[in-house]
């Protein structure tokens, strides 16, 4: 599989992802694709199986893949999407932990228990949401400074995806809310509100190139308010932008480099 053939699979499976990562430029993308075509590939296996215990096996063989000493040769031959990781492995070995951590956190996926608490639902954002977004922009060049910022926005604009996922979850057997009372959304829906705010705060450290990264939490704020000022939208699955307000929200910060 080439880094085109990523991209291609991310056009078919995560059309927001993509057009953010298209809003790059080319440079950025080639090196996005196969990170991103990663995480489609784990969020995915939870699915293709009724059974958890297959399913975490195969989340174990990735855990396993990308922490292995990186081999084009030997990568690829595990799996078509490595090979294209091999570069960005061995060119940047701080990204196997994130990624390692994204799939490991994709276990409570292939169960039906809900998360114990709010504290653990943050921790499943900041290893899935947080960890792929980190990964993308140490890819990009981010500084190891730059690690906690990172992380809160991916966090917020985790959360925003979370609330509009929640509604298809739901239908599917799933519990993926601690609480679904009003109250506790709207709670929900601040705190990732705040963990946006606090990562703008400290925009200094990302430097430019590693910004298209953070694209792909363009729509966060707008949902975030949405959830938070009407949480009944989160439960009926009508949280969303409209398509207006989404392509111009992602035009504006390919234009102004905000994010």
């Amino acid at each position: 599989m080439t880094v085109m053939d990523c991209a291609a699979m991310i056009e078919r499976g995560d059309p927001g992802r993509f057009a953010a990562t298209m809003a790059a430029p080319a440079p950025a993308r080639l090196r996005l694709w196969p990170l991103y075509a990663l995480n489609l590939e784990l969020a995915r296996i939870p699915w293709l199986t009724a059974e958890p215990m297959l399913a975490e096996m195969r989340l174990q063989w990735w855990v396993d893949s990308v922490t292995t000493p990186p081999g084009r040769e030997t990568l690829e031959a595990k799996h078509e999407i490595l090979g294209p990781l091999a570069d960005l492995i061995r060119e940047v070995p701080a990204i196997a932990p994130p990624l390692a951590g994204l799939a490991e956190a994709r276990r409570w996926d292939c169960w039906r228990e809900p998360f114990a608490d709010e504290a653990a639902l943050w921790a499943y954002l900041d290893a899935t949401a947080g960890g792929l977004m980190w990964a993308s922009a140490k890819v990009l060049g981010a500084p190891d400074a730059a690690e906690p910022v990172v992380r809160d926005f991916a966090a917020g604009a985790g959360m925003a995806n979370w609330l509009t996922a929640t509604a298809p979850l739901v239908a599917q057997g799933r519990q993926p809310l601690p609480e679904t009372s009003p109250a506790a959304i709207r709670a929900l829906a601040r705190k990732a509100c705040s963990r946006i705010k606090a990562a703008r705060a400290r925009r200094h450290l990302i430097p430019a190139r590693a910004i298209p990264a953070l694209w792909t939490g363009w729509q966060a704020r707008g949902l975030l308010a949405q959830a938070g000022s009407a949480p009944d939208r989160v439960l009926s699955g009508d949280l969303a932008l409209s398509p207006f307000r989404e392509k111009g929200g992602l035009l504006l910060r390919a234009m102004t480099g905000f994010w």
